[in-house]
Order: structure tokens, then sequence, then C-alpha cells
């Protein structure tokens, strides 16, 4: 025999997309039960388990839409390899403010000083800010927006993304 109201449950979980709190209710009941804490405070950690479940995914699913060419983070930047680098500006530049205000920033410079692993975590920075990023290389922004015989490009709002 089954256990009809188990199944409702899991019915209505499903259907209202609860998946962490479909996959937690159990394991949360049995740890609140042996911890004496009431409906409220279960049904408090459940909504957070899905809560913080629902925003890596929806952290995933953004980085996965930028197309970055790797992962990393400005965590993992050497700014003492590159000293000329102002790494507050570029932390300041990670609260991506500058998006909201609709502006622009662009990286110049040589190959191999870290260009694009600033703007990947800048990119990776507004995903984690629930902002929406495109990572495009200069290069392929020139290929794909410029048609034969043009003589000039307007560029506005690109997001972080260098050659």
């Amino acid at each position: 025999m089954t256990d009809a109201p188990e199944l409702l449950l899991a019915h209505h979980l499903k259907t209202l997309r609860l998946l962490t709190f479909l996959r937690e209710h159990d394991k949360q009941a049995r740890i609140c039960a042996a911890e004496g804490v009431d409906h409220v405070r279960y049904l408090a950690r459940l909504t957070e388990l899905e809560l913080i479940d629902r925003e890596r995914r929806m952290v995933e699913r953004r980085i996965k839409s930028a197309k970055f060419p790797a992962v990393k983070s400005l965590d993992s930047f050497d700014f003492k390899a590159i000293p000329s680098l102002n790494k507050m500006m570029v932390l300041e530049l990670a609260r991506c403010e500058w998006i909201e205000r609709q502006e622009n920033v662009i990286a110049l410079g040589p190959s191999g000083i870290g260009k694009t692993h600033v703007a990947l975590g800048l990119g990776l920075a507004a995903c984690q800010k629930g902002l929406p990023v495109a990572f495009v290389t200069a290069a392929a922004l020139v290929s794909e927006r410029l048609p034969a015989g043009a003589g000039s490009i307007i560029w506005r709002n690109v997001i972080p993304g260098t050659a």
C-alpha cells in the first residue's frame, strides 16, 4: 500500500517546481524532529535550502548563457604579476555598478597581461549578481558586426570581453 499523503505532497512539490524542497523535506523532518525544532523552523530551513539552490542554478544558467571560454574569478587573478593594474579599480568594477549605469569598460594592453582573465572575472561577478552577460572578444565582435565595405562601427553596452 502506498502513502497517499506522501504521493500527493510529491506531486504538489513537483508541480510547484520546489525540487529542493521535494528532495530535502524528509531528511530535514528527521533532523528537526531529533533536534526538537518546531514546524515553522522546519519550513524555514526547507525554504532557505530551496532559495539557495535556485540561486545557484540561476547563476549556473547565466554562466552557461554567457558562453565564457573558461570560468575564472578575480580571486584567482595574480594582481602582483601586473603592478600597473589598479586592483582597487578592478574590485570596484566587480561590484557591477558600471553596468547598471550603462557604462562600458574597455581593457587595452599587450598579449598575456590578463585582460581576458579580468574580463572573465567581471563577467562572473555580474552573473553572480543576477545580471545577464554575453562574453564576446573584440575580434569576434568586429567580424560579426562589420558588413563588407562598412567604414565604422558604434558599440554600446558591451559586457566585458576582450581579445
